[in-house]
């Protein structure tokens, strides 16, 4: 892999992912218009102050496991073809626990903030609801990334180049979609 991409290099290589990304947030915006997705919303008080912070914290979370992927990909300590080292596994295994808790703490906080507010809240629904998307999500994030990553570079990509549009999609569509399962969950359960 050229150690310098030129501009021209970067621009030809995002710009399709970034397009990809485009019609995807779309597909994510219209889930959020659905009859469904609307019922959740009423149905559940904090689901829409919640989401917000749900999604960020996909992008955060494994965006930075995207990133120290790519920096161990051009540094040679991570090889291009997917094995489950130390480093890897360590990188994988903290992103999916931060992913978890912090989705949990979003839950808490979002109830907290129902409190003060005066509304009411269960905070066991939105505990439930944030752990299934964030449990889902996680699979589908570390999946796709993985992916990207590494068969991405052995084609010659610069992960550093496409990462953040995938990252961010993923995150956006298959976090809103595993929010909707989530609230599906918890009015099984509860």
């Amino acid at each position: 892999m050229v150690g310098h991409d030129s501009a021209a290099d970067v621009y030809t290589q995002a710009l399709p992912v970034i397009l990809i990304s485009l019609v995807a947030g779309l597909f994510a915006g219209t889930l959020l218009g659905t009859e469904t997705m609307r019922e959740g919303i009423e149905s559940v008080p904090g689901i829409l102050l919640l989401l917000p912070a749900f999604l960020a914290t996909r992008g955060g979370v494994y965006g930075s496991l995207g990133a120290r992927l790519s920096s161990g990909l051009h540094q040679g300590v991570i090889d291009p073809h997917f094995e489950w080292n130390d480093r890897l596994r360590n990188a994988v295994i903290a992103s999916f626990l931060n992913g978890m808790i912090v989705s949990i703490f979003i839950a808490v906080l979002a109830w907290g903030v129902l409190l003060a507010l005066g509304r009411n809240g269960s905070l066991l629904e939105l505990v439930i609801i944030l752990t299934v998307a964030a449990l889902l999500s996680a699979f589908a994030m570390l999946g796709v990334l993985l992916t990207v990553i590494f068969k991405g570079y052995r084609r010659g990509l610069d992960p550093d180049n496409v990462i953040g549009p995938v990252v961010t999609t993923v995150g956006d569509v298959f976090g809103v979609a595993f929010l909707l399962i989530g609230i599906a969950v918890a009015g099984v359960l509860l």
